[in-house]
């Protein structure tokens, strides 16, 4: 990770901006749960983490309780974190399918993981005021990834934070504007950037996913195919863009 990036890490960590979100995720990091009742949590908001040279950002919605809110890392310990980086796994953005814990050897390739909303949030629903409150760490974020060319965004909320995102710095949103689903894929930036869209030549290509949440995959209303075939596209999006 770069320095750059080092000296933002340490700042997210530090915030309390939100003070509904500071008290859950301290409640929940003092009670805990019962499968987890000695380990130590975290307890604070979680940075994004990954390669600092990425073309590759996938965007969550916030870490889980007790997932990233325990572990520190985002998408780590928890089935959602398991769906997604068997998927990066597959698709070479990642060296090792597990993610349990810092240190468990996982290393991102290509790709950079991050969230709308760096704090637990009651219920997985945070309110506007407190995505507003994050998106300046977000912006921060970017501003140190100048080689982001696709935005990988799992579910509604991001994919939603990502066009509101974009569109204020300066790439414009297509018109009507785009609704969330599954395989969704817009491209941000001048009018008539094509299908090799970046950073340098307008703005990125956003891939909407459905989360891989417990609601979602055990339901069957997301399968790993389908995870797989997003990542799949976006692998096809960067190869063409580098040719």
């Amino acid at each position: 990770m770069t320095p750059a990036l080092r000296v933002l890490e340490r700042e997210v960590v530090r915030c309390r901006r939100c003070p509904r979100l500071v008290a859950w995720r301290e409640q929940v990091a003092r009670e805990k749960r019962r499968a987890f009742a000695d380990e130590e949590y975290w307890g604070r908001p979680v940075p994004g983490w990954g390669d600092p040279e990425a073309r590759l950002l996938v965007l969550g919605l916030a870490p889980a309780a007790h997932g990233g809110n325990r572990t520190g890392r985002a998408f780590t310990g928890d089935e959602s974190g398991r769906w997604l980086y068997r998927a990066l796994w597959r698709s070479g953005f990642a060296n090792q399918p597990d993610c349990e814990r810092k240190g468990d050897g996982l290393e991102l390739r290509d790709c950079f993981i991050t969230a709308a909303v760096r704090c637990a949030p009651p219920a997985n629903r945070p309110t506007t005021a407190e995505r507003d409150n994050c998106r300046p760490w977000l912006e921060a974020e970017l501003d140190r990834l100048p080689r982001i060319a696709v935005v990988v965004a799992l579910g509604g909320f991001a994919f939603d934070n990502a066009l509101r995102v974009w569109q204020s710095r300066g790439h414009p949103v297509p018109r009507p504007r785009p609704r969330f689903g599954h395989g969704i894929e817009v491209r941000l930036g001048v009018a008539g950037a094509g299908p090799a869209a970046t950073a340098a030549t307008g703005g990125p290509i956003l891939l909407a996913s459905y989360h891989p949440s417990q609601q979602n995959t055990f339901t069957g209303v997301l399968t790993e195919a389908m995870l797989d075939a997003i990542f799949a596209r976006a692998r096809e999006l960067l190869d063409r863009a580098s040719r």
